[in-house]
């Protein structure tokens, strides 16, 4: 019987900065990776798996997605992959800056005042507010009082 040799993995893991970011009913967690990260291309930014481009079409959204990296001047470095659940699109893209930017900030530390200044750290915690009881529909909006 051959002795065999211990097997050793030759792949070297990939660090990556991980983040959470929440806005209305919405929530995204962010990985920022120095490589490219099994599928996905270096570089790129993907949202549930898919290229960031089809999630969040249009170049309004295309500048607010990418401004964390434009301020820092790290855009095209870190491989960005997110997953994005709950809410509308108004909602999960704010998720999603937001936890861009805290995994920023523990990739490099210096990055923080950049960000701040930009506003880009800053938690909006407005949720919607509930329906109350007796009112008609929405959380404000009375039934309409018979004029006679």
């Amino acid at each position: 019987m051959a002795a065999t040799k211990p097997r050793t993995k030759s792949k070297v893991k990939n660090v990556y900065y991980e983040a959470v970011g929440r806005r209305k009913e919405a929530s995204s967690r962010v990985r920022l990776a120095l490589g490219a990260v099994g599928a996905f291309e270096k570089g790129k930014m993907y949202v549930n798996e898919k290229p960031i481009e089809k999630v969040f079409p249009g170049s309004l959204l295309k500048h607010r997605y990418e401004a964390a990296f434009a301020v820092t001047n790290t855009l095209g470095r870190f491989t960005v992959t997110a997953h994005t659940i709950g809410g509308g699109v108004a909602g999960q893209i704010d998720a999603f800056v937001l936890a861009c930017a805290r995994s920023l900030v523990k990739a490099d530390a210096s990055y923080r005042t950049v960000l701040k200044a930009a506003g880009l750290l800053m938690v909006d915690a407005r949720q919607r507010e509930r329906r109350k009881a007796g009112l008609a529909q929405k959380a404000r909006k009375e039934k309409q009082s018979p004029k006679r």
